[in-house]
């Protein structure tokens, strides 16, 4: 039995993680969890699974926490901080941990389950995006096992050799299209949060369907990519796949091309991460293709969705670009989500982040986060001159 740790067990693909656990009762223990201030789903998490510590970022909602777990008597332990995600990642007591927290806030808590050498199921893509190869180069030293859990990287990984990629010739990355798949750029100008978070196949929280619906999901994938498969950019290529049932493709140099298909639900993705290089149960409905009767394939139109050739352009740029490209996006959407910035103007702030922040090659994390501030106050800036 593996003991497993949960970082964002409150978000989509922590909550589907714990169901993913209840259909393969006896395989494994849950070990802690964490969530940053959602007490109500945690404290059900705990009750269900009884982890032996439960963490919160958010100081007062851990209190709360704290309080109604005291009441029924149960015996987590609730830690609270920044700290203590650090804490449960690198537990000597834990052999997996599903790395779900989104956004730059998970990069520092899964670079120290890399560092404890465990089995790592990466679901927070800005670890890459941000760090690189620092990230990379840690998973290296300290023999850490590193599988993707993102749909499309799971199933690049599943279809890779794994004896190594000298016969790859390029990685096809699936994007459904979002909401406004076919949508002109000024056509999106008076979309709203509630469009936006609106995925047509897949159920994801707010700032994900957001940058999925600019497709700045895609290019961040594209920068995750370049660094889990050492393929450089120009080798990996965004195809517009609005069914979801292909979630990725290699093609090799012999003409061949394997692809993994499966319903568009992340329970497949993270029982593959589980029990990699075995196969275990999800739940997931059968995937029927005679009902399907056909899956449609196109390029993206790039034109109308300005975030994804500015993501891609970051990564054939590399050095700092893809640091500024992810602050630059976290604050704009958030603007967006809280009502101050149209949605067209989140790839405005992304592009004009870009051109004013310096370049640079940064070789450590403190390097790395300190690049990530000095965009999001050059973003906030942005946002504050368009607003005047």
């Amino acid at each position: 039995m593996k003991n497993i740790t949960i970082l964002g067990s409150t978000g989509s693909v922590g909550r589907a993680t714990l169901k993913v656990l209840d259909k393969n009762p006896g395989k494994f223990r849950v070990f802690a969890l964490s969530a940053k201030s959602n007490v109500e789903v945690l404290y059900e998490q705990c009750l269900r699974h009884e982890p032996k510590y439960a963490a919160m970022l958010d100081e007062k909602a851990a209190q709360k926490l704290r309080d109604r777990l005291a009441q029924v008597g149960s015996s987590t332990e609730v830690l609270t901080g920044d700290a203590s995600l650090q804490v449960i990642a690198s537990s000597s007591d834990s052999d997996y941990i599903m790395a779900a927290i989104v956004g730059a806030a998970g990069l520092l808590p899964t670079l120290a389950a890399v560092k404890s050498g465990k089995r790592v199921l990466l679901a927070n893509k800005e670890s890459l995006v941000m760090g690189g190869q620092v990230f990379m180069q840690a998973v290296r030293e300290c023999h850490a096992e590193l599988i993707p859990i993102d749909s499309e990287h799971n199933a690049i990984f599943q279809c890779l050799p794994h004896h190594g990629g000298h016969s790859v010739h390029r990685i096809l990355l699936t994007a459904s299209g979002g909401p406004f798949r076919g949508w002109s750029h000024e056509r999106q100008h008076s979309v709203t949060p509630a469009q936006a978070c609106a995925h047509p196949r897949w159920s994801m929280g707010r700032k994900i369907s957001v940058d999925s619906a600019t497709l700045m999901n895609k290019g961040l994938e594209v920068i995750e990519a370049r660094w889990l498969f050492e393929v450089p950019p120009g080798r990996i290529e965004v195809v517009v796949h609005p069914q979801s049932i292909v979630h990725s493709l290699v093609e090799y140099i012999d003409g061949s091309v394997l692809a993994q298909l499966s319903n568009p639900d992340m329970r497949v993705p993270i029982a593959s991460g589980l029990a990699w290089p075995e196969r275990i149960s999800t739940g997931v409905q059968p995937l029927d293709l005679c009902s399907l009767g056909h899956l449609d394939f196109e390029p993206p139109d790039m034109k109308s969705f300005p975030c994804l050739p500015l993501a891609i352009q970051a990564a054939e740029t590399g050095g700092n670009m893809p640091v500024v490209l992810n602050a630059a996006n976290e604050i704009a959407v958030q603007s967006f989500l809280d009502g101050l910035l149209p949605f067209t103007s989140i790839s405005d702030v992304v592009g004009q982040t870009l051109d004013m922040m310096p370049g640079s090659t940064p070789d450590s994390i403190d390097e790395i986060l300190e690049c990530d501030r000095k965009a999001r106050a050059i973003a906030k800036t942005v946002i504050s001159r368009a607003a005047a």
